[in-house]
């Protein structure tokens, strides 16, 4: 792309940027938007001003600007490597068997087509099935437990209402379900899905709940207010993985041959990489001692743990495991 089309390719993006985030965008964020400067970015906002109604929005000493209305069709018509991408969303959603998640994402595609005029649809069909055939959502090897669809709307539903979810709940290991009444805080999804929720008038901090485990899901009758301070990713951070458990501040020595791979890699969203003459220090703060050793097994010794000493241990441990696991084997032959 030549320098010219990069600038306009910028100055689209600020544009679309500026319709759509309705609380207005302050010129620190145009230009982090774009990868500018503030100076840029303030001249990419006064040429937008030329051409649309960009309508300044003051908060105490925060200025902010957003355009007023909606853009012409031509500005959102939908391009066809944008129909893939989502497509491919839904492929992978239906291959990893969350046909919940998929059907939802399958609707908003459909959604989107159908509101194509027909010269549009006709001129982007052949170039959205190339591309849809040649995109795909790799899936590791992992769970593949469908979500019941009426479980996945019942728990949005009660969110967005702000109710408490009632349901019963499998846990793993027990042989029964039992009823379970919690908060809704949120929703994440991966190789499986699972509720954030905390029970009513309890000192108990949130869990995890596993969505294929709900049965008999509905809203209660009861309020079920998030707390204005939670932070759904925050929450995620304090742990490497799904476990919940005390946090510890993890530091991670990389050696030499490891150190380029390492810099591509994120071991936690607040990490701290450091250099360290031919190697790398990474610091962060979790939980997931398990997880996280479970991880490291996968770098085959290219990483050291330097604290804290009960990670070392839990390493160990997993390692003899797996040696006592293989020595059986071997004796068994």
């Amino acid at each position: 792309m030549t320098n010219r089309m990069t600038k306009l390719d910028r100055l689209l993006s600020l544009v679309h940027a500026l319709v759509d985030r309705s609380e207005g965008m302050t010129l620190d964020e145009m230009a982090a938007h774009i990868g500018v400067n503030r100076r840029t970015a303030e001249r990419m906002r006064d040429i937008i001003m030329i051409h649309f109604d960009l309508e300044p929005i003051v908060e105490g000493r925060i200025k902010r600007w957003r355009i007023a209305g909606k853009l012409g069709r031509m500005f959102t018509r939908p391009t066809a490597e944008e129909l893939a991408a989502l497509q491919a969303e839904v492929t992978g959603c239906r291959a990893a068997g969350q046909d919940a998640r998929a059907d939802i994402l399958a609707s908003l595609l459909n959604k989107v087509k159908s509101a194509l005029d027909a010269p549009t649809r006709a001129r982007t069909a052949p170039d959205f099935e190339a591309l849809a055939q040649i995109q795909r959502i790799f899936i590791p090897a992992g769970p593949c437990i469908p979500v019941r669809p009426e479980t996945l709307a019942t728990a949005q539903e009660a969110i967005m209402a702000g109710m408490v979810l009632e349901f019963d709940y499998q846990a793993e290991g027990k042989t029964e379900a039992e009823w379970r009444r919690v908060i809704p805080y949120g929703l994440v999804h991966g190789a499986l899905s699972y509720l954030v929720g905390q029970k009513p008038n309890s000192d108990m901090p949130p869990a995890f709940y596993r969505l294929d485990r709900m049965r008999n899901a509905k809203v209660g009758d009861k309020p079920g207010i998030i707390p204005p301070d939670f932070q759904l990713d925050a929450w995620l951070a304090r742990s490497f993985g799904i476990w919940r458990e005390e946090e510890y501040d993890i530091v991670l020595r990389v050696m030499p041959h490891a150190v380029m791979r390492a810099k591509e890699w994120r071991f936690h969203p607040f990490q701290q990489v450091e250099p360290d003459d031919d190697q790398l220090v990474i610091r962060f703060r979790s939980g997931g001692l398990r997880e996280l050793a479970e991880h490291l097994f996968t770098w085959g010794g290219d990483i050291m743990i330097e604290a804290p000493d009960v990670l070392r241990d839990m390493m160990i441990e997993r390692l003899e495991i797996v040696g006592k696991a293989m020595s059986a084997k071997v004796g068994h032959r």
